[in-house]
């Protein structure tokens, strides 16, 4: 009967085909033809990496007040917490899509939408990029590493315990500069007139 056809929808389609037309639509897995959901987006950022964030925006400029971040300064932290590198991430990346907030400074939910893009497009676990930009300690702090190894050359280097030669000669036992009388012999000027030098001296000699 006539009455039994499905009528069409207000785009001119029936209703069961709707639902074909948006499979059809949606993206597919090249690997086995199913539908690919959209990226999550990334959890918000923690207490700690806001912290950072702040610490690093004003990381030079003394004028900041913390809410806005440059790509210069991003680029810094990015460094620091090892996030850039030549195989993964290089600032070529991070310029180009900070670049395209065409903004020179931007907040920290833009500043989010960006770590986001960047982890997208590098294909790079995007909570792993944050921890370690969490964890890279303030900003100008190197590795503990790399902290102890400078140590442990200052130290070495100001040890006078273990200096030889003229250098031994010109700090005494407790580390003090000896000033010019560690680098040149000094005659004894007293005496009873000027002039006379080495007092006391004559008699052992002569």
């Amino acid at each position: 009967m006539a009455d039994s056809e499905p009528k069409p929808s207000a785009q001119g389609k029936a209703p069961s085909e709707a639902p074909k037309e948006a499979a059809k639509d949606a993206p597919k897995d090249a690997a086995n033809g199913t539908a690919t959901p959209p990226p999550a987006a990334s959890s918000p950022p923690s207490a700690a990496f806001k912290e950072q964030f702040k610490a690093f925006s004003k990381f030079g400029d003394t004028k900041s007040d913390g809410k806005a971040i440059t790509l210069s300064q991003s680029d810094k932290w990015m460094k620091q917490a090892k996030v850039i590198d030549p195989k993964t991430i290089t600032t070529t990346d991070t310029g180009i899509h900070f670049k395209k907030f065409k903004l020179q400074k931007i907040t920290l939910a833009d500043y989010i939408k960006f770590i986001d893009d960047l982890a997208k497009t590098r294909k790079v676990d995007v909570e792993q990029i944050k921890k370690k930009m969490t964890e890279c300690g303030a900003p100008g702090v190197t590795s503990a590493v790399a902290k102890s190894k400078a140590d442990a050359a200052v130290e070495r280097l100001t040890d006078v315990t273990k200096y030889t030669g003229s250098h031994k000669q010109r700090f005494d036992e407790t580390g003090k500069g000896r000033g010019i009388a560690g680098r040149k012999d000094l005659p004894d000027a007293s005496g009873y007139v000027s002039g006379y030098k080495d007092k006391d001296t004559y008699a052992k000699t002569h």
